[in-house]
């Protein structure tokens, strides 16, 4: 009987869906006969045709144990990274007590709106992150399993890192990427190993090692804006999928951290679109208008609201300074010059910068491939989009690279996959492409030696470190032996590389990762438990010191070196003032005059001191050794002084006399806390 070949086209029912690389299922035809119509006693034959499934389908589509054990590794390998000793350092000043301090309010006070800080509405970021973390600070005895309030700021950030992990993992898994060797276009044998170097060269980025453990949006930015495109990529590269998935967690990356996500997914789409000469086939399987639509109805309720509750400081303050204010001109003297992203786009992916590179090259030079292994663009382009719309915005600051980072970790993957296969099927070292792999392993493995060689010389350039808020850092850092445990775990990872430059090892990316994995776990985690106690433990007894000190009148302040965690720790509302002249005279002014929510004007007779906490370089300043102080405590740099009002206010006011200082705290000021 005849046979054929079913044809490739979109998922319908009774149709068999699209796999990548998946060898179409052959039909047999077979002649069924049944009564004619209306024709007693005739039979005529009819043609059924009965669907006999591949008799060895790719690897992406045997969902079996592979599958299960590299998402197994992949979370595993995150919860490390990320979850691990994620509470026993506490919050790091400066702006993740902001976070923690408006999320626990929430969590306190019930108003889930409008976030507030230190009795002030916090209108810079959107509510995901205060409502994540503020869901942990609601639960029962939260304060007993977790004392510093790190667990619960740290955990959207950490979870959404896991998150984009296994969603890069999952993603390669089910749609493994060809590479050009010399016998034409190969999948690779073990897709499950390309997933998982993916996973750790996102989780290995030095920016995302950071920002994936403390208290901030940046992380949730980066995870939902990466879960929303792959989940488009994939609706693309498989049109049996649903469209709206991507459009929805779109909205909560606007949730995350405002319009910015959607001008990056945008710029991502359109980029990528033209680059396979297929945006008006793009644009419509992703029923984009439809899919803004979504994005709007899961974001735009919250914004609504608070313009009706807040009014204009809301607009003002989140839109007018926190976005097109930053875009347009340089806020917080965050000036940078142009090319700031791409030092910042080496150290981001260091030691792996040179295959990123490589990979980044491939992904933009390659001809338009089929939906479903067309990965390598979309990674190049997305990653293009986040470095021109960075580069063109005024305000620069290292964590806007952070929503490259799932891009990169993408094109380091496929560029080692692509150099794997390439030395496997015979690519000689002369070839070009194979020269180019090699030329960017080697450098990789340079670079990583490098790192190892400083890391072993380390009492040179130690004693280099001067930070007056930590001023016995060095002296600590070199006792506690953790930088030799550091270079130990890169050289290991050198030698790994090393061993693979001269012959051809399967999974070598992989090799020299997982000593990078242990020198984060075995090394850099005590380390920052390290800086955590000679930075920050000193604000949090400087805290435990006024709990026992303050007196049912006496207002706070902190005057000089400026942390908002000890607003967190000590649950009171702080005065902040610099150390400038203005300084003095403000905290003067502001126990007089200044009302918020937790703390009210008082006159000299109904609160005769004030606590204050002044680091020492400001209190041998001639006008603050004129209030005489009594010092109750010290912890480090700073000391805790009861100041009597009434000498704080003669010396402001003689200040103000002589013209050396005025109250300037009624100025309109974008950022106040």
């Amino acid at each position: 009987m005849p046979r054929g070949r079913h044809s490739q086209g979109a998922w319908r029912p009774g149709c068999w869906p699209v796999w990548s690389q998946a060898p179409p299922p052959v039909i047999h035809y077979k002649v069924k006969r049944r009564a004619g119509r209306r024709t007693p006693g005739r039979r005529f034959p009819t043609i059924v045709p009965v669907l006999v499934p591949p008799a060895n389908p790719p690897a992406a589509v045997r969902r079996g144990k592979g599958w299960r054990l590299a998402l197994l590794v992949t979370a595993v390998l995150g919860l490390g990274i990320f979850v691990l000793q994620l509470g026993e350092a506490g919050l790091v000043d400066e702006t993740p007590p902001l976070f923690a301090g408006a999320a626990r309010a929430m969590a306190e006070t019930g108003d889930w709106l409008t976030p507030r800080v230190n009795g002030l509405p916090r209108y810079d970021k959107p509510p995901l992150v205060y409502w994540l973390m503020g869901l942990v600070y609601a639960l029962p005895d939260h304060a007993r399993f977790d004392p510093l309030g790190s667990w619960a700021a740290g955990l959207p950030s950490a979870l959404s890192s896991i998150g984009v992990m296994l969603a890069l993992c999952a993603t390669l898994l089910r749609w493994p990427q060809p590479s050009l060797g010399p016998g034409g276009e190969r999948l690779p044998r073990r897709p499950a190993r390309s997933a998982v170097v993916a996973a750790l060269a996102f989780a290995l980025s030095p920016l995302v090692l950071l920002w994936g453990r403390i208290g901030v949006s940046d992380a949730l930015l980066s995870g939902c804006l990466a879960v929303s495109l792959l989940l488009l990529w994939q609706a693309w590269a498989d049109p049996g999928r649903p469209w709206w998935p991507g459009w929805l967690v779109l909205g909560l990356a606007v949730l995350a951290k405002g319009p910015v996500a959607v001008v990056l997914a945008g710029l991502t789409l359109v980029g990528f679109g033209w680059h396979q000469g297929s945006l008006p086939a793009l644009w419509a399987r992703l029923k984009a208008g439809r899919g803004l639509v979504i994005t709007a109805l899961v974001a735009m309720p919250w914004y609504a609201a608070m313009l009706v509750v807040e009014g204009q400081p809301f607009w003002d303050s989140f839109f007018g300074y926190h976005n097109l204010q930053r875009f347009s001109s340089v806020v917080n003297d965050h000036l940078q010059p142009w090319w700031f992203f791409l030092p910042v786009l080496v150290i981001a992916s260091l030691p792996f910068t040179p295959l990123l590179l490589l990979g980044l090259k491939r992904g933009l030079a390659r001809t338009p491939r089929a939906p479903q292994h067309s990965l390598r663009s979309f990674a190049a382009w997305w990653l293009l989009a986040v470095l021109v719309f960075f580069t063109m915005a005024a305000t620069k600051l290292p964590s806007y690279w952070l929503p490259a980072t799932p891009a990169a970790g993408l094109l380091i993957s496929l560029a080692a996959q692509d150099g794997e296969i390439g030395r496997r099927d015979g690519e000689g070292r002369g070839a070009g492409a194979g020269r180019w792999f090699l030329l960017a392993q080697a450098t990789t493995v340079l670079l990583t030696t490098t790192v190892a060689v400083a890391l072993w010389v380390s009492n040179t350039w130690i004693p280099l470190i001067k930070d007056p808020e930590m001023p016995t850092l060095t002296a600590e850092l070199t006792a506690s032996g953790f930088v030799e445990r550091a270079a130990l775990f890169w050289t290991l990872a050198a030698l790994v590389g090393l061993l693979c430059l001269w012959r051809v090892v399967p999974g070598w990316l992989l090799g020299l990762q997982l000593p990078l994995v242990a020198f984060h776990l075995f090394a850099l985690l005590p380390l920052w438990q390290l800086g955590d106690g000679v930075r920050q433990r000193p604000v949090r007894e400087m805290a435990a010191s006024v709990q026992r000190e303050i007196r049912p009148s006496e207002g706070l302040a902190m005057v000089g070196v400026l942390k908002p965690s000890l607003h967190y720790y000590t649950g009171r509302v702080v005065i902040y003032e610099g150390v400038s002249v203005d300084g003095m005279v403000n905290l003067s002014d502001r126990l007089r005059h200044e009302q918020r929510e937790g703390q009210q004007p008082s006159t000299r007779a109904e609160a005769p001191t004030v606590l204050v906490v002044i680091d020492h370089n400001t209190s041998q300043l001639p006008y603050w050794r004129a209030v005489q102080g009594e010092e109750l405590d010290r912890a480090g740099i700073y000391r805790l002084w009861r100041v009597d009002r009434a000498r704080l206010e003669s010396a402001a006011a003689a200040l103000v006399n002589r013209g050396a200082g005025r109250p300037s705290w009624r100025d309109p000021r974008p950022e106040r806390y």
